[in-house]
């Protein structure tokens, strides 16, 4: 009568236990055992002496408590201890004192408080499987593709639910600028990031990491994801522009058209995923020399002057093709910089006419290098280049201080006085 008194609660839990994803078979026989003698240990104050005994077929549980038999009237500790004459009573007619004595407990006879305190422990531990389940699983992810969909989004962050309802959380400085979701739609980003802080899961995904570029080719470029087409590097200002470079470990197969695609018609589902983001796709070379030179396509250079130690190149180019090689802002000597590693710094290659002109970097002792910088970014790398720009439109291009353009002009104008 005792087990079909306690069997109905222990089927049912277990039942719960194994309609909950991510836990095998083994795990729930453990955390079953586990949460019982936590709630059995703070009944009887230890669980040492108890077994507890699953059975997977049908989530029955027996326990049995093992208790040293002591002469009638000498029980110390009911817990630990049993007299002669219970235990022989206890259908164990021979037992003698000193020896242990196994007792069956019948669980559900502690009542509906004792049930209710399992099914707490129970869930709090099922609660802690799954975010640890999650945690792992994310945590092996990091770099992959995902899609989600957007169920809310606030002004620093969009939250996202994967197909098994796991949040999510894309950052505003980590959205392409120009993303905007609206609740319901399906959004795809790279998971850059999973902590387990205070057994609290938190995964962050990306649309601006480079990792994103990559997984967006893998996907549209079946030689990419094949493992004939190999990324080599990824240059990206997000929403902007991005230059990646590629080779291939098969001769017959042309890198950069594969992954443009015929009329760019695997390149262009790219674009559009990436906010119209212009992407120029160049053959990878371990000749940094010629690496460089492409990464600034497309300008043309005369010359270039590499430093390998420093990580530096100098590059010469014709007048007309200086302003193609720094590109709007700055940008495209920034991202062949960030593609091939190394500080890249561009000069006029000066013709006959110009033969008495001097380079800005002669000035470092007069002009501070920050401004020798700022003002190769709009083309000057030349004292004419800077003396031949009227002063208004040079500031307004450089947007430095008056008083600083005024100095730069002074010293550079007084170096052919001289």
């Amino acid at each position: 009568m005792a087990k079909k008194e306690q069997a109905p609660d222990m089927v049912a839990l277990f039942q719960e236990l194994q309609e909950l994803k991510k836990i095998d078979k083994t795990t729930m026989i453990s955390v079953l055992e586990e949460s019982f003698r936590n709630v059995l240990s703070k009944m009887f104050g230890t669980d040492e002496n108890l077994d507890v005994i699953m059975n997977p077929d049908n989530g029955d549980v027996q326990i049995f408590q093992n208790l040293v038999v002591v002469p009638d009237g000498e029980v110390e500790d009911p817990n630990l201890q049993i007299s002669l004459s219970d235990a022989q009573a206890d259908n164990d007619p021979e037992v003698e004192i000193g020896e242990e004595h196994t007792k069956e407990i019948i669980f559900a006879k502690f009542g509906r408080r004792a049930i209710l305190n399992l099914r707490q422990t129970l869930q709090s531990k099922i609660l802690d499987l799954q975010k640890e389940a999650v945690y792992s699983k994310f945590k092996e992810l990091e770099g992959e593709l995902i899609t989600g969909e957007v169920y809310q989004t606030w002004s620093k962050e969009t939250l996202l639910l994967d197909d098994e309802k796991n949040e999510l959380l894309l950052p505003k400085s980590e959205s392409i600028p120009g993303d905007y979701f609206r609740k319901g739609e399906q959004v795809r980003a790279v998971i850059v990031n999973v902590d387990n802080r205070n057994n609290n899961p938190k995964i962050t995904v990306s649309r601006t990491n480079s990792a994103f570029l990559r997984r967006l080719f893998e996907l549209e470029v079946p030689e990419i994801h094949d493992g004939l087409i190999n990324i080599r590097a990824v240059a990206r200002i997000p929403g902007e522009r991005a230059k990646i470079a590629v080779e291939s470990y098969d001769d017959r197969i042309d890198p950069v058209g594969a992954c443009v695609g015929v009329k760019g018609s695997r390149i262009h589902g790219i674009v559009r995923e990436l906010r119209n983001e212009n992407i120029d796709v160049i053959n990878y070379t371990s000749n940094p020399s010629l690496f460089i030179q492409r990464a600034l396509s497309p300008a043309k250079i005369s010359s270039i002057r590499i430093d390998e130690e420093e990580k530096k190149a100098e590059v010469f180019l014709r007048p007309e093709e200086v302003s193609l090689a720094i590109g709007k802002g700055g940008m495209n000597i920034k991202l062949a910089s960030m593609l091939t590693g190394y500080v890249i710094d561009v000069y006029r290659d000066v013709e006959e006419e110009f033969e008495d002109d001097i380079y800005l970097d002669e000035f470092k002792d007069e002009i501070d290098e920050w401004i020798i910088d700022t003002l190769k970014e709009v083309g000057c790398v030349t004292a004419k280049n800077v003396l031949a720009i009227p002063r208004d439109e040079l500031i307004k291009k450089t947007d430095l201080e008056e008083e600083t353009i005024d100095n730069v002009i002074s010293v550079l104008k007084a170096e052919f006085e001289d």
